[in-house]
């Protein structure tokens, strides 16, 4: 279920992104105007691959999957978002469509933003556009690494490589292992439900994991770096 809230405006948000913080006063009252603050439950779609896509979504609080769809019941997990970051940000560049599909991951609050009113203001504010830009470009970084995995690895080294990114910096504090299922994990890695058990049984067995109930933690970050390198 999602409930619209009180709108604040973003001179006031304590998690605004610091992209908006290169804006005027006048800028950021537009933005607020432009925007509608949602909270979604846990397990439920933000949105879906293939719909349309007038907003540009913000994670002011939370974690949200992001999962492509490839045909044949097939899915790959290509990343999970944060608080602070942004969803569909290529409908700012003409996207009619959302490229990919969204579920929240725990309770999370998303601010949606017009994304007309998004490309108004990078259009006018050229250090807003740059910092926005640049933030968003390291997607393409995670999508390459996903390709090269399901390209060139093998099942322990693409579940290997999913473990890292899932126990990177990138989430210290976040503990998403919590959140996630071994389907889920399985769906990072691109391999199947069954072999991601058996070989995070492999790890652990080996003194690389440790695993307790859903949570998954990293022994031998060395190890598990070299599995995931060789492939």
């Amino acid at each position: 279920m999602k409930d619209e809230k009180k709108i604040d405006n973003c001179r006031d948000c304590k998690n605004t992104s610091k992209c908006f913080h290169h804006l005027y006063p006048d800028e950021l009252d537009f933005i607020s105007s432009k925007k509608k603050q949602l909270t979604y439950e846990q397990g439920e779609n933000l949105f879906k691959q293939g719909a349309f896509s007038p907003y540009i979504i913000y994670i002011v609080e939370g974690l949200v999957k992001m999962s492509l769809h490839t045909g044949n019941n097939k899915k790959v997990n290509i990343k999970i978002a944060k608080t602070g970051d942004f969803l569909a940000f290529s409908s700012v560049f003409g996207d009619s469509c959302y490229n990919y599909s969204t579920v929240a991951l725990k309770t999370s609050t998303i601010c949606m933003i017009d994304k007309r009113a998004l490309n108004i203001l990078m259009k006018k504010n050229a250090e807003f556009a740059i910092r926005i830009a640049s933030r968003n470009c390291r997607d393409e970084r995670r999508l390459i690494e996903i390709i090269t995995d399901i390209n060139y690895k093998h099942m322990r080294g693409k579940l290997a490589s999913a473990l890292l990114y899932l126990s990177s910096d990138e989430f210290e504090g976040c503990s998403v292992f919590q959140y996630l299922t071994r389907q889920d994990i399985a769906d990072f890695a691109t391999i199947s439900t069954e072999s991601a058990i058996k070989f995070l049984k492999e790890f652990e067995k080996e003194g690389i994991l440790n695993v307790e109930g859903k949570c998954v933690s990293i022994v031998d970050n060395k190890r598990l770096t070299d599995i995931a390198t060789k492939g």
